[in-house]
């Protein structure tokens, strides 16, 4: 099986479909491209190690490549530990709660994140700010097809789990892409990552080309594994 495709499993962005990887292209001589959705939750306080490997039952193939976009980069680590994964491949995302910005651990720390209202998805200019940053304000629009997932127990859930998130190491093994703009989580706060130059929190749409490049090259990269 010398000329096996690979295949590649994509998980979005907190509240994100799928359609966010619409822009990235890879040689379909060589790779088999999946793209999960989020499931709901089973309940408001499903463990995340539980829903991680509910989203591992999707993954058909052995030796697959994760590739996971923030809160979906958390999930593919977790989802990790139930494969037999070729690599992970976390974009715009972090490798455990250290890597979190202060802001966020305060709001972990204050139960601030209770307070959240998540009614306030219906508003979308609001919701894509809280979700994508700042860059948001000026694609409204063209965010709305991409938050599609507004559930609210899968929201208050998924905000929980990134906050709660018990990964408190780095693994070394883990592949990271970071842009150098991201406002939602900072560079200054990442380590051994993969810089990309004026890359946003949401590179994975406007630098899908450069992405992909990456991926492709990091999928290829013998030492990786």
């Amino acid at each position: 099986m010398h000329n096996a495709k690979t295949h590649i499993y994509f998980v979005p962005g907190l509240a994100a479909s799928s359609k966010i990887f619409e822009f990235l292209t890879f040689d379909d001589n060589k790779f088999s491209i999946h793209h999960l959705e989020w499931l709901l939750p089973n309940n408001p306080k499903e463990p995340l190690e539980d829903y991680a490997y509910r989203m591992s039952l999707l993954v058909k193939q052995q030796n697959a490549v994760l590739v996971g976009v923030s809160f979906g980069g958390i999930l593919v680590q977790e989802m990790s530990k139930f494969l037999n994964p070729k690599k992970v491949i976390i974009i715009s995302s972090v490798k455990s709660y250290t890597e979190l910005p202060n802001h966020l651990k305060l709001i972990k720390q204050t139960n601030a994140y209770k307070l959240f209202p998540v009614k306030a998805i219906k508003n979308i200019e609001e919701f894509s700010k809280f979700v994508f940053g700042d860059f948001a304000k000026k694609r409204v629009e063209l965010y709305k097809k991409y938050l599609s997932v507004r559930n609210e127990t899968y929201l208050k859930w998924a905000i929980y789990n990134v906050l709660h998130w018990k990964q408190f190491e780095p693994r070394n093994t883990i592949i990271h892409i970071h842009g150098e703009n991201d406002a939602v989580f900072p560079i200054k706060n990442i380590q051994n990552c993969i810089e990309v130059k004026q890359g946003t929190h949401v590179m994975i749409i406007n630098k899908a080309k450069t992405i992909s490049k990456l991926i492709t090259d990091m999928i290829n990269d013998s030492s990786c594994d």
